[in-house]
């Protein structure tokens, strides 16, 4: 079914977060290993790469906000404690808030660098900024502790549904996993 229902997330949905989770690890996984790689074409190319997959996924998080909006959110299971509502709440809402901050904060260092943006190498995309080097440097730190702070709250957010899966024995996992009801 591609919509989703109180009790479980929809194919679309699921296609989102799933599609996202990959980009995002992957992205994390990139930009911790590419700092490190000596200055040559492959280091060029893999940057180039990193700041289009960057921009697919805001693209993809501005669609996949756009389907929540629309698409109907599964109940937690009537015994998961308020507390617990909230912290889901609250920590759904800040990885969403992190995924619209990396590659906004990637972007903005991009353009305080003035280095040229295109997408795959095709789309020209426009600056955020003129060249500025304290912008440049804000910019760069903010998107590197968007990334450690993006990737404590991914392990926490995957530590919570093994959690439910696990220990509540509840359906929370099962109903975004692909294969799941």
């Amino acid at each position: 079914m591609l919509l989703s229902s109180t009790s479980r997330w929809g194919a679309i949905a699921k296609i989102f977060h799933w599609s996202m989770a990959i980009g995002l690890v992957g992205m994390l996984l990139a930009g911790y290993f590419m700092t490190d790689l000596p200055n040559s074409r492959f280091k060029i190319d893999v940057y180039s790469l990193h700041k289009s997959t960057g921009l697919t996924l805001l693209a993809l998080l501005v669609f996949r906000l756009l389907w929540r909006w629309l698409d109907p959110t599964p109940l937690l299971p009537a015994h998961t404690p308020r507390w617990q509502r909230l912290l889901a709440k609250a920590s759904h809402g800040l990885l969403y808030l992190l995924m619209l901050a990396m590659p906004l904060s990637g972007w903005l260092y991009n353009s305080a660098a003035n280095f040229p943006l295109r997408w795959f190498g095709t789309i020209r995309i426009p600056a955020l900024s003129g060249p500025d080097r304290e912008l440049k440097h804000l910019a760069g730190d903010l998107h590197e502790a968007f990334a450690i702070a993006l990737a404590i709250l991914l392990c926490v957010h995957v530590a919570a549904a093994l959690k439910h899966h696990f220990i509540d024995r509840d359906s929370i996992l099962k109903r975004m996993l692909p294969w799941g009801n």
